[in-house]
């Protein structure tokens, strides 16, 4: 994946060398401590790379995928308040090494930054690329809200859950790389396409993350594992156990999920339950599903044989992903 790694060193390289405002530094120190956590800086790195596959150049494209990475950032930083989210990739959550108002006001802070990189573009350019990241980000707080709203209601439907992460998380990764497309000025069924392809990409990548709550480790994973169980999130994995689950194993599920406890055991019982009830093959399948969904939209793309195969091996990547 020779492209992948060159758009990872300049995104790597543009924020190393980032010079935000030094005062307050109280706002400004939170941003750079998460945009230098690292990270698979995933989302700008596709806005780059469609770019390019479009007839552009990364460069040209660098200021959109920075704006995608800010606002990705700003959304984590709120995300992890609302979690009381201990870890981010290994370190300490913004909200835990500062405190809850800085957390609030860096990400407010992150999303205006994350606007102002569009400035760099032409009016037609900025207009279209403001438009699509406006409509991204309703789309990703109405997805956070109904993810809320899932923890206190007991008839969440698969279908909806798909729905929630596709608006949380799948928007963001079709708008990534819709926005190197709109930066390569290409034609609109190119635009739809890409865009339709992240998405897919997209919903794949979150039930990985489900998935890998649960049974990832720790070490490579980044964050707390098992959170997803002690936050009673109703994942594909809840939904599904529940679908499968016996009379006594269901009772067990929605006793655990009916508490909030802390405790190493109830992460210990229900991954035990989620075991035992076979959802982890029902996990991977759906995956898959969602990978070839994307793969189907690819092969449909008339661009350079080269691109089409690192972006297939990407996917691929992407679906079998331990971190």
């Amino acid at each position: 994946m020779n492209h992948i790694h060159r758009y990872r060193e300049e995104i790597a390289l543009f924020i190393e060398n980032l010079q935000l405002h030094t005062n307050p530094k109280e706002l400004y120190e939170p941003v750079e401590y998460i945009l230098k956590l690292g990270g698979k800086r995933l989302r700008p790195v596709l806005t780059l790379f469609s770019a390019e596959i479009f007839g552009s150049t990364s460069q040209k494209a660098l200021s959109a995928a920075i704006a995608v990475e800010m606002f990705h950032n700003f959304s984590l930083i709120h995300d992890d308040i609302m979690d009381d989210a201990p870890l981010r990739r290994g370190k300490q959550t913004v909200h835990e090494k500062w405190n809850i108002n800085t957390g609030i006001l860096s990400g407010d802070a992150m999303l205006i930054l994350a606007y102002q990189y569009f400035e760099h573009y032409e009016p037609h350019v900025f207009r279209e690329l403001a438009k699509l990241f406006s409509k991204t980000a309703l789309e990703v707080c109405e997805g956070q809200q109904w993810d809320i709203n899932f923890e206190k209601r007991n008839d969440v439907s698969i279908e909806e859950y798909i729905q929630m992460i596709e608006y949380k998380t799948a928007v963001l990764v079709g708008a990534a790389f819709e926005m190197g497309a709109i930066v390569a000025q290409t034609t609109e069924a190119n635009k739809k396409a890409i865009y339709d392809y992240g998405k897919y990409l997209g919903i794949a990548f979150q039930l990985q993350d489900d998935y890998l709550d649960v049974f990832g480790d720790v070490a490579t994973f980044g964050k707390q594992v098992g959170g997803d169980i002690l936050e009673n999130k109703k994942t594909y994995l809840f939904l599904k156990s529940l679908q499968n689950a016996t009379p006594p194993q269901r009772a067990a599920l929605e006793r655990w999920f009916a508490i909030t406890d802390n405790s190493p055991e109830k992460v210990k019982a229900v991954t035990q339950l989620y075991q035992e009830t076979g959802v982890v093959a029902d996990s991977v399948q759906l995956i898959e599903s969602f990978t070839q969904k994307a793969l189907d939209i690819l092969e449909g793309l008339t661009i350079k044989e080269e691109y089409k195969e690192e972006l297939k091996q990407f996917s691929l990547a992407l679906m079998n992903r331990t971190v």
